[in-house]
């Protein structure tokens, strides 16, 4: 029973962000037919804040009228509007418009809007929907929403979305009345697609079924846990109701007294938290997710690809996998330290600070052209993601045990930072050109 509803707040977690992940990895392949070009993504940077309104009206609608928002209907909804709109990518998304005199991809932008305002939604309804189970499933959900990351990246990887080589092409150049051939020019070409967009926006589509399917069996398991401990003696509920959230319930000896003394007591079990210390687990929230999924995020590619596409691709696979991987750690070790909690994001920023660092750098950063630099950068953003990732996870564990209206707090408070990140990078990448891209093959960096 336990194994079984592992896998499936894991599999509900895929369908938090896999819609919006999948998008990006799979840019690299839009963009090139699209009409906007490698303008898209600054599109997109503006549409999916716009879907914010979404988790703006949930948070809302708990503030104003609480207990009123049936959250089941809306996950059922949301899910269902992912894999609608999944479909109807792979029919539509090549589909363009003419307005004032120039071609839009006007279908695909509208089919993306209503994919992200089913990701971003999903940050306050599918944690509160997960307090109704045992504390120890939403590490697990955390495993799900990474590996919704990961799995479309490795998707992506045997696309060989992005892989380049470098190849010699002949130029012509026009000199008066002459057309001289030029025979040295190297020109960077991609490697065409092992199989279509069309094929992976179908993936996606299953993916989300995928997590509809899981939820819809997740709705029956507060109800089994409810009559599977009706008949169990004191000290066994305590088990069921213990794990990351109840540390202190190892320590309670067993026999009446224990048992006594943890039913007058239950609060016990529970830390408790000042308002300056909630303001500072949020503050990490905001700052933590701002980072993670709006500020780096814009800025990898000039942080990678200037060290060749073997680094870059191997940057975002690994740091894809290591945010998995820290939800794992989290189960099996948890650390509810706030101070370390603050010391390890200290940490993953100094990470990002030197990715950061790269990007500002390219196309010509230190170590250009060296494994080391190769391994640096790679190391620099599985530590960053990896750092972040425990963090969110144990900042969601704590709020979680606080109240319902504290973990929809917390998705808010997500939504805050990655917005905020989002929204101050977009002018310096797209409007002040702060950042440069290089030509790999083509690009002269001095020793």
């Amino acid at each position: 029973m336990a194994l079984l509803v592992h896998l499936l707040a894991c599999t509900f977690g895929l369908g938090s962000w896999v819609a919006i992940n999948g998008l990006w990895v799979e840019l690299p392949l839009i963009v090139s037919v699209l009409p906007e070009g490698w303008e898209l993504p600054s599109y997109l940077t503006v549409i999916i804040q716009l879907a914010n309104l979404g988790p703006l009206l949930v948070t809302l609608m708990h503030k104003l009228r609480p207990g009123q928002l049936n959250e089941r209907a809306v996950i059922y909804a949301i899910l269902s509007v992912g894999i609608l709109a999944c479909f109807l990518l792979a029919f539509f998304w090549r589909e363009t418009t003419v307005m004032a005199g120039m071609a839009h991809s006007t279908a695909f932008l509208v089919i993306t809007f209503f994919l992200s305002l089913v990701d971003c939604t999903s940050s306050v309804t599918f944690l509160p929907f997960m307090m109704q189970l045992p504390p120890e499933y939403i590490t697990t959900y955390f495993i799900g929403e990474g590996l919704s990351g990961f799995i479309p990246g490795l998707v992506a990887l045997g696309q060989g979305v992005g892989i380049s080589k470098c190849v010699n092409v002949t130029q012509s150049i026009e000199n008066g009345t002459e057309t001289l051939q030029s025979p040295h020019a190297i020109e960077t070409q991609y490697l065409p697609a092992n199989f279509s967009t069309e094929v992976f926006f179908f993936f996606l589509a299953a993916m989300m079924t995928m997590s509809l399917v899981a939820f819809a069996l997740l709705n029956r398991v507060p109800r089994m846990y409810q009559l599977s401990t009706e008949n169990l003696v004191g000290d066994s509920v305590a088990s069921v109701s213990s794990g990351l959230d109840n540390p202190a319930a190892e320590g309670v000896p067993g026999g009446g007294k224990g048992e006594e003394a943890g039913q007058s007591r239950p609060l016990l079990s529970k830390p408790g938290y000042t308002v300056s210390q909630l303001a500072f687990i949020y503050l990490l929230v905001v700052w933590v997710n701002g980072l993670t999924n709006g500020v780096l995020p814009s800025v990898q590619t000039y942080s990678c690809m200037s060290y060749g596409t073997v680094a870059y691709h191997l940057s975002a696979a690994l740091s894809s996998m290591a945010n998995p991987m820290a939800c794992l750690i989290a189960m099996f070790l948890p650390k509810r330290s706030l101070v370390f909690l603050g010391v390890l994001s200290l940490v993953g920023t100094g990470f990002g600070a030197y990715n950061m660092g790269m990007a500002a750098l390219s196309p010509c950063p230190v170590l250009q052209g060296t494994a080391a630099g190769n391994a640096i950068i790679v190391l620099s953003w599985v530590f960053f993601t990896g750092a972040l990732s425990y963090v969110k996870v144990m900042v969601g564990v704590i709020l979680r045990d606080q109240s319902h209206s504290a973990l929809v707090w917390c998705g808010a408070a997500v939504q805050v930072g990655s917005m905020v990140g989002a929204l101050t990078m977009f002018p310096l990448v797209n409007v002040y050109h702060l950042f440069q891209s290089g030509d790999v093959c083509n690009t002269k960096c001095p020793l």
